[in-house]
């Protein structure tokens, strides 16, 4: 089922995590393995406040296309929005090209920026382009650079250059991404079973939700959608 969602989601244009990264390499930072999962919870449980003013469904000052994946969003053929104005919603949504902090997240919304915007074909046509200044969020690339604590955001075209190949699945360790070239990754929370049949993924910008989540998807279907398993050069244990 997860192969399935993967596929489906490719195909029409929903992947959106291998977008629009800016900035040249510094120095890469060390970090703890426990850094890293204690800043992936930190994104998946946030828990914020929206109101009507960040709800945006148009052009920004930029000329931007914005859509918010709020429950007003429900495009046809599209994963529909879900957080609600005006009530208290866990999660960092997903933003095209985001890379906030959970604070620069809380600070935009305080000042009424749109909380979140999806990802359209027409974004990833547009790459740099297409990112709003207007919008705070994470995207999949933008999350695992934070959950790192790079100082900018590495695309899925570049996260290889800064990691180290794994020889298999069975070499992961907490806080190690699985990555597809040019289109999406995921950080490896832990195996679910003892067998090592399906594992703890934390990502955003898949389905079922514009947001950070942690799911259970088979070691099969990520094998069948060509992820490759990495180790960031800094993370300690």
């Amino acid at each position: 089922m997860v192969r399935g969602w993967f596929c489906a989601v490719v195909m029409l244009g929903l992947v959106g995590c291998a977008g629009p990264k800016r900035g040249a390499q510094g120095g890469l930072p060390k970090v703890r393995r426990a850094e890293v999962m204690a800043r992936a919870e930190a994104y998946r449980t946030h828990r914020w406040l929206p109101t009507a003013a960040n709800v945006r469904h148009g052009l920004d000052g930029a000329g931007v296309r914005v859509d918010t994946p709020d429950v007003s969003y429900q495009k046809p053929g599209a994963v529909p929005g879900w957080w609600v104005p005006g009530q208290w919603n866990e999660g960092v949504p997903y933003q095209w090209g985001g890379f906030s902090t959970v604070e620069a997240f809380d600070r935009g919304v305080a000042r009424g920026m749109a909380a979140g915007d999806v990802y359209t074909l027409e974004k990833r046509r547009l790459l740099d382009a297409a990112v709003s200044e207007e919008a705070v969020g994470i995207d999949c690339s933008g999350f695992v650079s934070r959950c790192w604590g790079l100082k900018r955001s590495y695309s899925t075209r570049e996260l290889a250059g800064i990691c180290k190949p794994l020889g298999s699945y069975d070499e992961l360790k907490p806080g190690d991404i699985l990555n597809t070239y040019n289109a999406h990754c995921l950080m490896f929370g832990g195996w679910v079973d003892a067998g090592r049949e399906r594992l703890w993924a934390y990502e955003t910008g898949i389905p079922p939700h514009w947001k950070v989540i942690r799911h259970r998807p088979t070691v099969v279907s990520l094998k069948g959608n060509g992820f490759v398993p990495l180790r960031y050069r800094g993370v300690v244990d």
